[in-house]
Order: C-alpha cells, then structure tokens, then sequence
C-alpha cells in the first residue's frame, strides 16, 4: 500500500509539498521538482520559504507561535500567488495549502498543491492586450495613428456626425475610407442602424441596379422571387456606396432621382417605394475630372458632395507607420500565440522611407509575412517584402539639404550595409559630410 501510494504521490500533475509545523519541508513529488527546479533531496529537510512565496504570511520565529498564518488559523487555504524557482525565475501558481490534524486533533504538518498558472497568466495577459486593442480602437472610431493629418481627420469626423446629409469619402487606396464611413455611421445614426456596403466596381450594370433597388419576381430570366434591395435594407440606417466611381451611367440617373425623390422602383415594377437612407460614397478615383471627361454626372456629383472628407495617405501621415507596424505586429503574435520583441531599428528605418502606394492595407500585409518569416521575435530587413526593400533605391533622400534627418542618414547606412562610401552615395554627398553627419547626429 506505501508503494502505491508513492507511485500515486510521483504521478500527480501539480507539485505536491508536504511541511511540518515548523515550516520543514518533509517530502516533495516528482512534479515539484519539475516546477522549483530544485531536487527532492534539495527540497527535503530544508524550510519551505526557499520558494519566497508570495502568498506566505510568515512570523518571527520562536516560542509557540505557529511560524506562519495557515497554522495559526488552523484550516485551509487557496491563494493565486507567485514562487520562486531554483534558477530565479518567478513562477505564477495557484497554490492551495490545508493543516492536516491526527485523531487528537493535534496539527502534524500541512500539504501544498501548486498548479502551475504561467500558461493561464500568458492567456489573461493577451485577452487584457486585446481589451486595450479594443477600447483604443472604438475611442476613435477604429481609425489608428497619432499624426496630425489624422487628428485633423478624426476632428472632422466628430464634427459630421451630428449631420445626416450625403458625405463624399476620398483617398487612395487602402487608406481606411470604409473605416472612415462606418464612423459616421456610427456617430450619427446610432448603434442600432443598419450599415449596409455596396461595391460598385464589383458588379456589372443589370446586377447592380438589381443589387441597389431590388426587383420583382419574373422581371428578367432568373428572377424567381422577389428580392428587396440595399436602399430597402439600409431604411432608417447608412447606405455605403464604395467606388462610387466606377457606377455605370444609367444608374447614376437613378442614383440621384433616389437622392431627390426619396423613392426607390424595383426592377420590373413601378410603384415608388419610400426610403429614408443616409448615403456616403466613397472613390479612390479624381471624380472632378471624370465630371470634366463626361464620364460622371456633374449633377450627381453636387448632390453626393454636400460633405467631402478626404483620407490621408500613408505617406502624409508623419510618424504613423511605426505605430501602425507595431500594432499590427502585436495583433498577429496575439492571434498566432508567436512571441513577437519589436522592430528592428534597420527595419524601423526601411518602414519609414518606403512610400506604401496600397497604405495601411499594404503595411498589414507587410507586418503579416514579416511575423511569418521572423523566428527570433524580432523584425529584421530581411523579414520584409523584397519588394519593399527592393524599392528604396527609388526612394530619393535629402540629399545635402539642411533638412537632412537622422532616419534618412540611418535609413542610408542601412541600406548600404554600414559602407560609409556608398550611403554618402545614396544620400548625395560626400564621405566627409557624411562622416560629419554622423559625428553630430551620434551615429
């Protein structure tokens, strides 16, 4: 029976301790040793604050006061509290510790359990990373970055909601324009709303004006039910026409008779149905000069334009790239459970040179497949798009203008892999005024 009790002892997932009254440790199982680092033989014998519990109310030693506050209250305890191991480092456990009594009701010692909670505390750190995520992200409306030009943007944001009249969304592509509607949205119409997105790219001329208003059934071949459009699902609520742009020119006639009229027909039938519907259009195209070409009704575009907002490109966004690099680093290790320790300065200056002609979009994905390769934590150049490092040779800098900067001297070194000849050629001056550069800037 001692034997079996033994092996049960050795086989238990958690560290088992059990001490005396006088806080000696008088055995420890094979999953203790596991935990502490320290041996059995260690462990026994030896006083049980070699582990600098946290969790441990200790007395000062001597007379017949119990030496620590489970023996003075005589019972059981359950405590979340961390332990030091054998090679310093400090360990999270849960750790439950009850007096045992003999049939006297005299106390003989006390067992330990300690489980292991570094796996659960790794957890509860990433779900407290996502909820900071979170609550910045809805702050401002989900739209990220610290620069002027989005300061100003979101200033305009908070301005437009408190208006319900068409808004123009503008800027290139990847630039957050749909993250930039759904925050007006949001703002004006309340969280309740229906939100609903159209692609007008997306779809050819006979889908689309079914896709907008919606048709009957026997209205064309295929048509076998009655389908109710996006002007009817977005009633009461935002209607987001994406690419506005690229709207065949028929339906932009019908596009602003629903603007004036405030009534919509389905394909293949002519009773006006009413529809109360905000309209935000968005274009990365110039819609100026397709008016000027013929290739979009001026009228419609007066009628859509009543608020225009325009999304910053990422090149415009002073300091932003790095913020936005390192957020989405530190999304994709919380999504993927990868370590991730940063960006390296190397990388950091290749990031703040290259000019993202996809923006935001395009950095994502940037920060997507450098996590992907990177095996130590840690972005490194070599991590990066090729074509990202690739590019930077097209990427004129300063050149001997005053307005030099430290990144453009450290961006230059980087690329030339520290020969000080060829980032003086790459910055267009000579190795004495680079040299000096270097000097001052510290480098």
């Amino acid at each position: 029976m001692e034997q079996l009790i033994s092996y049960i002892f050795d086989t238990l997932a958690d560290g088992v301790l059990v001490v005396n009254s006088k806080g000696r440790i008088l055995d420890a199982n094979r999953a203790a040793e596991e935990l502490t680092g320290f041996s059995r033989q260690e462990l026994k014998g030896g006083p049980c604050h070699i582990l600098n519990c946290s969790g441990c109310k200790r007395f000062e030693e001597g007379g017949d006061q119990p030496h620590c506050s489970l023996f003075a209250s005589g019972g059981e305890k359950v405590v979340r509290c961390t332990i030091k191991c054998r090679s310093g480092e400090t360990i999270p456990v849960l750790k439950r510790a009850r007096v045992m009594k003999d049939e006297a009701g005299e106390t003989m010692g006390a067992v330990e359990i300690l489980t292991d909670m570094r796996k659960l505390v790794a957890l509860e750190n990433r779900v407290d990373d996502l909820a900071r995520e979170v609550a910045g992200s809805r702050e401002h409306h989900g739209i990220e970055g610290e620069s002027a030009a989005i300061r100003r943007l979101l200033a305009f944001i908070d301005s437009v909601v408190t208006s319900t009249a068409p808004v123009l969304i503008q800027g290139e592509s990847g630039t957050g324009k749909e993250l930039v509607a759904q925050a007006i949205h949001g703002g004006s119409m309340g969280a309740g709303a229906p939100f609903i997105k159209v692609n007008c790219a997306a779809l050819n001329e006979n889908l689309l004006e079914s896709e907008l208003f919606g048709h009957v059934k026997g209205a064309f071949t295929g048509a076998s039910r009655d389908r109710v459009g996006r002007f009817e699902a977005a009633h009461g609520g935002t209607l987001f026409l994406d690419e506005i742009g690229d709207m065949p020119a028929s339906i932009q006639v019908k596009l602003l008779r629903v603007l004036e009229e405030k009534v919509i027909e389905k394909v293949g039938d002519h009773t006006p149905v009413p529809v109360d519907v905000r309209i935000i259009t968005a274009t990365h195209r110039d819609l100026a000069t397709l008016v000027e070409r013929g290739d979009f009704r001026e009228d419609l575009y007066f009628r859509i334009n009543v608020i225009p907002v325009i999304c910053p490109p990422l090149r415009e966004r002073d300091g932003d790239v790095l913020i936005l690099a390192n957020r989405f680093l530190t999304r994709f290790a919380l999504r993927d459970g990868k370590p991730m320790t940063g960006i390296s300065p190397g990388a950091a200056a290749v990031l703040a040179v290259y000019p993202w002609p996809g923006n935001i979009r395009e950095l994502r994905n940037a920060m997507e497949y450098a996590m992907v390769l990177s095996r130590n934590g840690r972005v490194e150049v070599e991590h990066l798009p090729a074509h990202v490092g690739a590019s930077q040779e097209a990427v004129p800098f300063q050149g001997g203008r005053p307005g030099v900067t430290r990144a453009d001297v450290e961006a230059a070194l980087c690329r030339a892999g520290g020969v000080k000849t060829e980032a003086a050629r790459l910055l267009g001056v000579s190795r004495v005024t680079l040299w000096k550069w270097m000097k001052k800037m510290g480098l």
